[in-house]
C-alpha cells in the first residue's frame, strides 16, 4: 500500500496567523498519526512563515511514523537535517521567496551538486528523495545522482485531470517506469485531493508515498481530521 505522510505546514499557517499556539501543530501531527496517517511531512522556508524550524526539532521527539523534511538544500536546511535526523529529507530547487514549490530538479545541470549534498545526507542515515518533473531523462539523471527515491511533482496532473486524466497521467506512468527501471523509489505530490489520488495511484503501481497536506486541511474543515485522513487512505488502497 502507497504511504500516506500528511503535510502539517498549513496548521502551522493557521497558528501563525494569529499567533499563540492554537492550533498546536505537535498535538495535530500525534492525532494524524493516530488517525492512521504513515508519516508526517514539513517544508520548513527561511521566513518561518509557516513551519518553524523549533518545530522541526520538537516534532522529532514526538513522531512514531516516518518524518520527511523537504526543503531547498542551503546550509541552514542541511543543519537542521544533520540535527534532527529525519527518516526522509526531500530537496526542492524552489527559491526561498517561493510560495509554494513549483518545479522539479533539473537533474542533468545539477548532477554534481546533487551528489555532494546526497552522499552528505546519506552519511547521516537519512534516506533521501528530490523533487522531479514528469520528464523521462530527469528521472533518468536523478539515478546519477546517488538518491534513494524521487518525488514526481504531481501539479500539471492535478491541473488536467478534469479535461482529459487518460492523457494527464501518461507523463508520470512513463516517468514511473522509468523510476522502475533505473532502481529508484518514487514518491508524488502537490495538488493531490480526493479526486485525483485513486487513478494516479492505480497508475503508478510502484509509488510508495504520497505526501498531501493543502487538499487534506482543507477537506478536513468539512469532514473532520480523523474522517479526511481515513478517506485519503481508502484512495491509496
Amino acid at each position: 500500500m502507497t504511504k500516506l505522510s500528511v503535510n502539517i505546514n498549513k496548521i502551522a499557517t493557521l497558528r501563525n496567523s494569529r499567533g499563540g499556539n492554537n492550533p498546536n501543530v505537535i498535538r495535530v501531527a500525534q492525532d494524524c498519526e493516530r488517525f492512521g496517517a504513515q508519516g508526517i511531512t514539513v517544508h520548513p522556508r527561511p521566513d518561518e512563515r509557516h513551519i518553524r524550524y523549533q518545530d522541526v526539532i520538537e516534532l522529532k521527539e514526538i513522531v512514531t511514523t516516518e518524518f520527511n523534511i523537504e526543503g531547498y538544500p542551503d546550509a541552514r536546511y542541511i543543519e537542521l537535517v544533520k540535527r534532527v535526523r529525519p527518516t526522509q529529507a526531500t530537496l526542492v530547487p524552489d527559491p526561498p521567496e517561493a510560495i509554494t514549490s513549483s518545479f522539479g530538479w533539473d537533474t542533468i545541470q545539477h548532477r554534481s551538486m546533487l551528489q555532494d549534498i546526497i552522499a552528505e545526507l546519506k552519511s547521516y542515515g537519512i534516506r533521501t528523495s528530490i523533487f522531479v518533473d514528469p520528464i523521462e531523462k530527469m528521472v533518468e539523471g536523478a539515478s546519477h545522482t546517488g538518491t534513494d527515491r524521487i518525488e514526481l511533482y504531481t501539479e500539471s496532473y492535478a491541473t488536467h485531470y478534469q479535461i482529459n486524466r487518460e492523457e494527464a497521467v501518461l507523463p508520470f506512468a512513463h516517468a514511473a517506469r522509468v523510476a522502475a527501471e533505473v532502481g529508484l523509489g518514487l514518491n508524488a505530490g502537490h495538488d493531490l485531493d480526493l479526486n485525483n489520488l485513486h487513478y494516479l495511484k492505480e497508475y503508478l503501481p510502484n509509488l510508495q508515498e504520497v505526501s498531501i497536506g493543502h487538499a487534506l486541511v482543507c477537506d478536513a474543515l468539512y469532514f473532520g481530521l480523523e474522517n479526511t485522513i481515513q478517506m485519503y487512505l481508502k484512495e491509496l488502497r
